[in-house]
């Protein structure tokens, strides 16, 4: 399909996301740019979709397209990249809502680094506050030992050995910058990359394809964008707040495969030993918090 110059394509995988899906999907069709969205369904179980239909279902620049099941994320991004018109692709978490210059903003950033192909912005919780992972270091086997172990805040004066993959903590810079990774969440991207570098990882149902697809574009020499003057707000867990252990399930997963697809070559065997232990322990812990939690509601 020949791409349309100057359109973007928002790309939005909806699973239960309630009333945020219509407030996400009104916003990205009042952007000053040219747009068209894409929702992909993955067989909702709530009225989500049905609400969409309702109020902006008129719309021609919205396609909505209904999975027989749920296929993960990575797949249903990919099932709505075969059907994108635009020249940049940007995909778009169902609970993430943009400003009406978001998508304009974004695009001349990136247009203005033509050495990046993917770019994203600072991603903000409902109270203001920068949320984890919007701009980040790959968290290797190593950084991951780092994070456990607390090791960063032990010797603060050797971040060089001692570094955190989460970058929050420090200062926001001035202006556009590259970085290792950034959320799936939101993530803007060029039409002729995706078609260098591959689509999303089907292997990864949830959680760590936005990782494994951060390293893919960088392997191949592009770099990727981080955006600090332009925002969005992103009501995180809006879809996964009903089946929190089936979520910690595939997230763990996720990184089970990320580790091995990338480390396991390039770290010792009891290093790589000692992270997967950790990533088994921290999903059990985590688990028994979120049915403890449950046991309570």
């Amino acid at each position: 399909m020949t791409a349309v110059a100057g359109l973007t394509t928002v790309i939005t995988v909806n699973f239960n996301a309630g009333d945020l899906l219509v407030s996400s999907a009104r916003a990205v069709l009042g952007s000053t740019a040219p747009v068209e969205l894409v929702v992909v369904d993955n067989h909702s179980e709530d009225a989500s979709l049905a609400r969409l239909r309702d109020a902006l279902g008129s719309d021609s620049r919205l396609r909505i397209v209904e999975n027989a099941a749920n296929l993960g994320f990575a797949r249903a991004n990919n099932v709505a990249v075969g059907q994108a018109r635009g020249d940049h692709l940007l995909f778009l978490n169902p609970d993430c809502l943009l400003q009406s210059d978001t998508i304009a903003r974004m695009r001349e950033a990136l247009l203005a680094h033509p050495e990046a192909d993917m770019a994203g912005c600072l991603i903000l919780n409902p109270d203001g506050t920068e949320q984890a992972g919007c701009r980040r270091a790959v968290p290797t086997p190593w950084r991951a030992l780092v994070r456990a172990l607390g090791l960063a805040r032990v010797f603060p004066y050797h971040r060089r050995l001692f570094d955190d993959f989460v970058l929050t903590r420090e200062p926001l810079p001035a202006s556009p910058v590259p970085v290792e990774a950034i959320s799936g969440a939101f993530m803007l991207v060029r039409r002729g990359a995706i078609d260098e570098v591959g689509p999303m990882d089907e292997a990864y149902f949830l959680h760590c394809e936005d990782l494994d697809w951060c390293m893919r574009f960088r392997a191949r020499g592009r770099a990727i964008l981080f955006v600090p003057d332009v925002s969005v707000v992103h009501h995180k867990g809006a879809c996964s707040r009903d089946r929190p252990v089936q979520v910690l399930w595939h997230m763990h997963r996720g990184m089970i495969r990320f580790y091995r697809k990338f480390f396991r070559h390039q770290y010792p065997a009891p290093l790589m030993w000692m992270v997967m232990a950790g990533v088994w322990a921290r999903f059990a812990a985590l688990t028994a918090r979120a049915l403890v939690r449950r046991g309570h509601a």
